[in-house]
């Protein structure tokens, strides 16, 4: 029998050095794991600590873009105060998992768009453009959201603009950020709108 094998059959669990993982929770709170052979134990570390700064404020600035044309976070879709002064009657929603708060009072048109760098966004323009279109030749106005009005529907209304009002990506961006100074499209989205030929 060669050392290797003979190594093998005399190996022991018990004789592998223990191993510990420390770990934060979502929460905060911070455990220590640490293996004794199949076994694993968990102990408390410290106090929990909130792990991330938690934003409990409602985003409910809306940007104008256009007269018919608003864009927002899922905060200021649920807010009937701000919709009812701003005039909507239209929501375009491009989140993922948020539901409509007002089908009764509002024409809804909902997309899931995930926001992820690979998701083509440029592939849900022609029905977002087509539900924003026909709002406005109704004398409407469109509110787009996504959950935090930063990279998607920030996305769908930049070309929008490049793709209505021929504007360039350069024009389209400085456009809507004026209108909502914090937008910020994934990489993947910003990639795609420069490279956008409507």
């Amino acid at each position: 029998m060669s050392s290797v094998s003979q190594e093998i059959q005399g190996f022991s669990a018990a004789r592998l050095r223990k191993q510990s993982t420390r770990v934060t929770t979502v929460t905060g709170e911070r455990l220590v794991e640490t293996r004794r052979g199949d076994r694993y134990q968990v102990e408390r570390e410290g106090h929990a600590a909130c792990g991330f700064v938690q934003d409990s404020s409602l985003d409910l600035h809306v940007g104008v873009i256009r007269p018919f044309l608003l864009l927002s976070s899922q905060d200021a879709a649920h807010d009937i105060d701000t919709l009812k002064k701003l005039k909507v009657t239209h929501v375009l929603n491009v989140a993922y998992g948020v539901e409509n708060e007002f089908p009764d009072l509002f024409t809804y048109k909902t997309i899931t768009v995930l926001d992820l760098p690979e998701t083509d966004i440029t592939s849900y323009f022609p029905e977002c453009f087509q539900f924003i279109h026909e709002a406005s030749q109704q004398a409407g106005v469109v509110l787009v959201h996504c959950n935090a009005g930063v990279s998607r529907s920030v996305s769908v209304v930049i070309g929008f603009l490049m793709s209505q009002e021929n504007m360039s990506f350069d024009e389209a961006y400085s456009a809507v950020k004026t209108a909502r100074p914090y937008i910020q499209p994934n990489p993947g989205f910003m990639s795609q709108l420069k490279k956008y030929k409507p």
